[in-house]
């Protein structure tokens, strides 16, 4: 089983964080016992693959302990950091995402990027711990906000559904893709491998589904037609493959240390030439599949150079 920091390594990670952010003034009591709790979030963890100093994002998590603490300066701070190799502020990566989730609504935009810093500090339900308190120091911390503010804005949506629908990922404005150190091959090929995970997890109904859209290139009517299945629920089959496959792609990425603002970009170029040549997506095996379904092929395969989906994963 992995230690705790003994005293003398709590101490140099204290005195490096009051080095490097002399201005966040937190109590070397209160730094210890979110040391404690950093690292019991640490210990829950699976397949643990670093020691706890070496998983633990310092500077991060000292900042967002300070801020639950509720220190002026480590919120300005926080305000204040870059969201990309862009030097993006994190207010504005907020704003931005504000903006996509509300079009053409800026009071709706500004209120929530405002009342963010607050449901930051708040439980999911009186009594509950802060939402910040989730934080565990074991990934970079502004990328986390994002999607804790993003998630949380589409669960309000969500719940007023019926009020406004959802924005789709096509009706979004397309913006400059900035991953962290972008320059490095390894980006693409972490994302490749997450992207096979993903496919690894699909059943062969969603794979059928794939297969007749991005490869037969069949229109959401003639698909729907060979399914069995309204068209209506083509469109949110697929939405809903995409928006798994963002979630986990993402994740894994995270994981390992990605920075970058929004994998969208990346998806777009690197998913579809992965699904085409992904086996389960071959002609054969979709023939296989339609086959066991008494059905055969309903087009011609067609070349896939130049094709470009209306629907990507």
């Amino acid at each position: 089983m992995p230690s705790p920091p003994n005293a003398m390594q709590s101490a140099l990670l204290y005195h490096f964080c009051r080095l490097r952010l002399p201005q966040v003034l937190l109590p070397r009591q209160r730094f210890e016992e979110h040391l404690h709790r950093a690292y019991a979030h640490y210990e829950a963890r699976r397949d643990q693959t670093a020691s706890f100093l070496e998983a633990l994002h310092t500077l991060d998590w000292f900042l967002a302990s300070a801020c639950l603490d509720g220190h002026a300066t480590a919120w300005e701070t926080l305000f204040s950091s870059r969201a990309s190799r862009t030097d993006a502020l994190l207010i504005d990566a907020l704003r931005l995402r504000a903006a996509r989730l509300y079009p053409r609504d800026e009071e709706r935009q500004e209120e929530a990027v405002t009342e963010f810093w607050g449901y930051l500090l708040a439980g999911e339900r009186q009594g509950t711990l802060p939402i910040l308190h989730r934080y565990d120091g074991l990934r970079p911390l502004v990328p986390w906000l994002i999607r804790v503010f993003h998630n949380w804005q589409l669960s309000k949506l969500r719940k007023g559904a019926d009020e406004m629908p959802l924005p789709e990922v096509e009706e979004l404005p397309p913006r400059e893709w900035s991953a962290p150190q972008s320059s490095e091959a390894r980006w693409h090929e972490h994302f490749r491998a997450a992207a096979r995970d993903w496919l690894d997890g699909l059943q062969d109904e969603e794979i059928l589904l794939l297969g007749l859209r991005l490869r037969y290139r069949l229109s959401q009517r003639e698909a729907a037609k060979v399914l069995g299945i309204h068209e209506g629920n083509v469109t949110r089959r697929m939405n809903k493959l995409s928006e798994k496959a963002h979630l986990q792609i993402e994740q894994t990425l995270v994981e390992l240390g990605w920075t970058g603002d929004d994998l969208r970009p990346l998806i777009q170029t690197e998913m579809l030439p992965l699904l085409l040549d992904e086996p389960r997506l071959a002609a054969d095996r979709l023939a296989a599949l339609l086959a066991a379904r008494g059905q055969t092929l309903p087009v011609p395969v067609a070349s896939d150079q130049g094709y470009e989906s209306e629907e990507r994963p």
